[in-house]
């Protein structure tokens, strides 16, 4: 997959060393990691995370995808999404995403998770779709069900975060149900 569409100038491609600069303008934001167990990061933290995502990429069979989301009246990258293969024999995957907050509160979440989904299930094959967020992460809720998933429950002390425990609230979808969203 070289390069995906979002809008007329969104869109996703892999993930570059070099792109580790723009990466880190988002992750060293207490804002941007206030809910989850990483950040804010350090340069070497933020560069150790590219070099990970880019042999993550190299293991077969490959279970970790992630894509940059880059501006392309920029051209910087301002987030990335994120499908892990959690069963291949379930057909069972998570989402993730991460925005730079200057790009927060316009619709650019919700592009970005349904593009997560469509790739998913279209190329992934994948039968069921989750993803987790913190219970106080409103704006990650709302994406959430915007892209169709429904809430499945509350994973209690899911996630150890610097300050304790944290729950953990578990979306779902499935490919009958995205599929029937899809033609509606």
């Amino acid at each position: 997959m070289e390069k995906i569409n979002l809008s007329t100038h969104l869109y996703l491609r892999r993930l570059k060393k070099e792109d580790w600069k723009d990466v880190h303008t988002y992750a060293s934001q207490e804002t941007v990691s206030q809910y989850q167990a990483w950040g804010p990061n350090s340069e070497v933290e933020t560069l150790a995370y590219v070099e990970d995502v880019l042999k993550s990429e190299k293991v077969i069979p490959q279970t970790r995808y992630i894509q940059a989301l880059v501006d392309e009246e920029t051209g910087r990258v301002i987030g990335a999404g994120e499908i892990i293969i959690k069963s291949f024999v379930q057909q069972s995957g998570e989402i993730g995403y991460v925005l730079h907050p200057d790009y927060w509160g316009k619709g650019i979440g919700t592009l970005l998770g349904n593009a997560l989904v469509e790739r998913g299930f279209s190329e992934l094959n994948l039968h069921k779709i989750s993803a987790t967020c913190d219970p106080q992460n409103i704006s990650s809720q709302k994406v959430l069900r915007k892209i169709g998933m429904t809430l499945e429950g509350r994973i209690r002390h899911a996630l150890k975060m610097k300050n304790g425990w944290r729950d953990s609230l578990l979306f779902g979808l499935l490919k009958d149900e995205w599929r029937k969203r899809s033609v509606e």
